[in-house]
């Protein structure tokens, strides 16, 4: 094993000087994927899942109690706490707000860019790991997780740097890289749950058993990095402990005695991969190949490629590249296996993938083949202009000069902006069309639906000397209105908790049109702070986008100040 990584090595050496100085224009390529992915953290958190995380790590600054969770009003039992607690550390810096709450998962994602980096200098060459940092930092749904922010910013780098540190124990065993391989491990696990060991050791198996290494099967060093890993997820076990397991009164999932360890090690991953747990879904096999197809534009084709100059490469050049190639088609393969299916789920596997199409993409030019590649790109940004067209049109969306400027702007990077180096010509066009559609998403769309998330909105029309007053919701469901109302707001569930709630007077209420008037006519003296509209913005409709039909989509709701 040794002298294989010793040969691994002399060939990262000997690519590195091959390669000179790196990729051409890889600094401000960097910097551009970079800058383009900013402006995200400064856009509302969109509803559900992002907000109700949002509202549960507030309520964790609130009450400062980081042990147990509460969402919809009671005890929550669906992720583990990492993310949870790092955002909370985030509020207890930076205050309550939406930078706050994204600004974490931000950091993690440029951490996870390095980790791509250093594992492709060292399992590929450094154009590689240039390239593969330039196409994760550019892939949509990478993007759309640092805007829409979940679980998969802090997974996807834990996984990433599992690997790494385990890729350099494997090379040369110290303390230090064990520790952080573990590390890691345990966070992934703290962010998702044990499904995650899959996704970090699968393509460790794939590349022991094609290399037939079997005495890694009883490798101390790896069953220290296990070990050490369960050790490290002590903090996340003794939270469940606390908030569930001493509690058997508690009701979750309506029934009681529900343990938070058995939810954890069990129901949480394996429950929904075999649907038998308390959160059900209904899978479909070719949920996550046309997922991929768009969630990882506008570097599709090139991921399409390296399906085969990946393997080929693995198997005729070095055979380490198994742990990330294998990997990757085993989460892919469980992940379209599961009756429980979300399209950013995908999200983990992007560095696998960024990896495998640099490589693919380096290849290609080094042979003078990547000419195809290149006319495609310029098909491709055509083709999304149109699109982007027809949608500004089609939804009446504003800023049609900013459109045209990036449409502008964007042609000309793929069309005229022309390197000699083949590679970095193609990256450059890549890049070029991420400007268009990055732009075209937080510049003008997701601000143009924001108006319809009428939780955030109505927050707004609260007046400063009312912010400490009592605030309830009733049937107006809206985790966003929650977090960025100030203090806890009260979740009414029926109206002996209506009447009760407003009988504090004075009070803050949120709810639909028809409740609101019912009250007017009821004689509470009841003033109107703000006029809504609602629309849930992540399940688009073309009734919704219509200009001409939206209306008709569209739920009232009301801001009332009850005196």
């Amino acid at each position: 094993m040794l002298l294989e990584l010793n040969r691994l090595k002399q060939n990262m050496a000997q690519s590195s000087a091959d390669n000179g100085a790196g990729l051409p224009k890889f600094g401000w390529l960097l910097l551009v994927s970079i800058l383009l992915n900013i402006p995200a953290l400064w856009l509302p958190i969109i509803e559900p899942d992002g907000a109700l995380y949002a509202t549960i790590a507030k309520k964790m600054v609130l009450d400062g109690d980081w042990l147990n969770m509460y969402g919809n009003g009671s005890d929550w039992l669906d992720k583990p706490h990492f993310p949870f607690w790092v955002t909370a550390l985030s509020y207890s810096i930076f205050g309550i707000n939406s930078f706050a709450y994204k600004l974490p998962a931000f950091i993690f994602w440029l951490l996870g860019l390095r980790y791509t980096y250093l594992t492709g200098r060292l399992l590929y060459s450094r154009i590689v790991a240039q390239a593969a940092v330039l196409i994760q930092a550019t892939a949509l749904h990478t993007t759309l997780a640092n805007f829409d922010v979940r679980a998969e910013p802090y997974l996807t780098t834990c996984i990433i740097a599992a690997i790494y540190h385990m890729l350099m124990m494997d090379h040369q065993f110290n303390w230090r890289q064990l520790f952080w391989a573990a590390a890691f491990t345990a966070m992934a696990m703290m962010t998702k749950g044990l499904f995650v060991l899959i996704s970090i050791g699968a393509g460790w198996g794939i590349y022991w058993m094609v290399t037939r290494q079997w005495k890694a099967l009883v490798d101390w060093r790896w069953w220290a990095w296990l070990v050490l890993s369960f050790v490290l997820i002590g903090p996340e076990l003794f939270a469940l402990y606390q908030q569930f397991d001493l509690h058997p009164e508690k009701v979750v999932f309506g029934r009681n005695n529900v343990s938070g360890i058995r939810f954890f090690f069990w129901d949480s991953q394996f429950g929904r991969f075999f649907n038998t747990g308390p959160i059900k879904g209904s899978g479909d096999p070719t949920f996550f190949v046309h997922t991929t197809l768009w969630a990882f534009l506008p570097w599709t084709v090139g991921l399409l490629v390296s399906l085969f100059y990946g393997l080929r490469s693995a198997l005729r050049e070095e055979p380490l590249r198994w742990v990330i190639i294998g990997s990757a088609a085993i989460t892919f393969l469980l992940f379209s296996l599961s009756k429980f299916q979300l399209p950013h789920y995908i999200i983990i596997s992007f560095p696998y993938f960024a990896l495998m199409t640099a490589y693919a993409l380096d290849r290609l030019a080094r042979n003078g083949k990547i000419r195809p590649v290149l006319n495609i790109q310029k098909g491709m940004v055509i083709i999304i202009a149109l699109l982007f067209i027809g949608l500004t049109y089609f939804a009446n969306l504003p800023h049609w000069p900013l459109l045209l400027g990036l449409i502008l702007l964007s042609i000309t990077g793929v069309f005229v902006w022309d390197h000699e180096d083949l590679l970095a010509n193609s990256l450059m066009k890549g890049v070029a069309t991420f400007v268009l559609i990055s732009g075209f998403l937080f510049l003008t769309f997701y601000p143009f639906l924001f108006q319809y998330q009428s939780g955030s909105e109505a927050v707004k029309a609260i007046p400063d000397d009312a912010k400490h007053l009592p605030i309830g919701s009733y049937h107006s469901f809206s985790y966003a209105f929650e977090f960025y109302a100030t203090g806890e707001v009260e979740l009414l569930n029926n109206e002996k908790e209506l009447d009760r709630f407003i009988r504090q007077k004075p009070v803050i209420l949120y709810t639909r049109a028809d409740i609101a008037d019912s009250l007017v006519a009821e004689g509470w003296n009841a003033k109107l702070l703000t006029d809504t509209q609602h629309f849930h913005i992540t399940r688009l409709k073309g009734n919704f986008l219509n200009k001409n039909t939206r209306a008709a989509s569209l739920e009232d709701r009301r801001l009332l100040l009850i005196e």
